[in-house]
């Protein structure tokens, strides 16, 4: 998880009340391992090989994967809104390719109620099959995933993935500031913000001790109030300030508290807030990247050790990382870790690589350590702070 650069998320994800996550019913369960065929007339000798496959060669090439993934038929995500970095167009497309069925849970939950889904569900044919997880998250759950490498993977610097393919990179924007300009003067400065401008107007996407997005936002706090990667405490300093002030708004934003006006300046991924508006809602919406310091983060895909279907796990993970879905990310302003590769082969998306823009000069992503050390210092932290 390394230094930004132009060939390389926010994690992580908006919280959401529900810590579970259930999708429909699926034909194959775990138990179809233990030797019996599953229904859609996939052997269990293919599951269990497809469960320890570290490579698309374990299993005979991306043909016999495909096959695997087809007899399965399912595949189960959570934490994956349309809207997010457009990942609706991304599992259509995938559906399309392959014919097989996407179940798509509780898209607005944050990257630890993946976890906790995952750990709710383990053993059942309903559990997530792979995670799209910030940094911190990733990090800390290490044991709950299973070891892959897809095909493209010497396109893949190797300081934007795990050595052995437990969590990979995929793709990364720049913390920015959403407002509505018919409710907020446009922001030019952190210190804009303590304003009575902003008086009860201004949100985080997510709980900073649980969701990725939220946890960039004070970070970026940090860096531009004379913090730095090693030391968030600027940022946490600020958002106090911003609670006394009255400012700070504690609603979760999504889609629909934009559109209505309730959450009128969001902090929230570049790619996100980009496509925060229907324009059939009315609302004008605008997104600026404050002067300075920037920061961006990769979220990071990885496969669940228990998937339900390993194959289709795979598979998935093969597509994300194939042209066409790392050019749907760049399409949604989401700059995808195989960028610079794609650019070599000729293979980008050039209108949209243009519509996007390079990166400001002086961007900032944070470390491992200094993810985690980040993430200990808001786990103690940050009620006391916004009380």
């Amino acid at each position: 998880m390394s230094a930004f650069r132009a060939g390389r998320r926010p994690h992580p994800r908006r919280a959401a009340l529900a810590a579970g996550a259930a999708a429909v019913a699926l034909s194959l369960t775990l138990a179809a391992c233990s030797g019996s065929a599953d229904a859609s007339g996939g052997s269990s000798s293919a599951v269990g090989d497809a469960a320890t496959a570290t490579s698309a060669a374990d299993l005979g090439g991306m043909d016999a994967l495909v096959e695997a993934a087809k007899a399965e038929g399912q595949l189960n995500v959570i934490a994956l809104p349309d809207n997010w970095a457009n990942y609706g167009k991304i599992i259509s497309a995938f559906e399309d390719e392959y014919g097989i069925t996407v179940n798509s849970a509780d898209p607005d939950v944050s990257s630890a109620e993946e976890i906790q889904a995952a750990q709710n569900l383990k053993g059942q044919d309903t559990a997530p099959d792979v995670f799209d997880l910030g940094a911190a998250v990733a990090l800390a759950n290490t044991d709950t995933f299973a070891p892959y490498k897809v095909e493209t993977w010497d396109d893949i610097p190797a300081d934007n993935k795990e050595s052995t393919g437990l969590w990979v990179n995929d793709y990364t924007g720049l913390m920015s500031i959403g407002y509505d300009p018919k409710a907020v003067p446009a922001p030019k400065s952190l210190q804009d913000l303590l304003g009575a401008d902003y008086k009860g107007k201004v949100a985080i996407n997510g709980d900073p001790t649980q969701a990725g997005a939220a946890i960039a936002a004070v970070e970026l706090a940090a860096l531009q109030n004379k913090g730095t990667a090693d030391d968030i405490q600027p940022g946490i300093d600020f958002f106090s300030k911003l609670n006394e002030a009255g400012n700070f708004l504690t609603v979760d934003p999504t889609p629909a508290t934009i559109a209505s006006g309730e959450t009128p300046v969001v902090f929230d991924w570049s790619y996100n807030n980009l496509s925060a508006v229907d324009a059939s809602s009315g609302r004008e919406w605008k997104t600026v990247i404050l002067p300075g310091v920037a920061l961006g983060s990769y979220y990071n895909q990885a496969i669940n050790v228990d998937a339900p279907h390993p194959a289709a796990a795979r598979l998935w993970q093969e597509f994300l990382y194939g042209d066409e879905a790392q050019n749907l990310f760049l399409a949604a302003g989401a700059y995808p870790v195989r960028l610079s590769a794609m650019q070599d082969a000729g293979t980008v998306d050039k209108d949209a690589l243009d519509a996007v823009g390079a990166p400001p000069a002086d961007v900032v992503q944070f470390t491992a350590k200094q993810t985690e050390d980040a993430s200990a210092l808001l786990a103690s932290s940050w009620a006391a702070a916004i009380k």
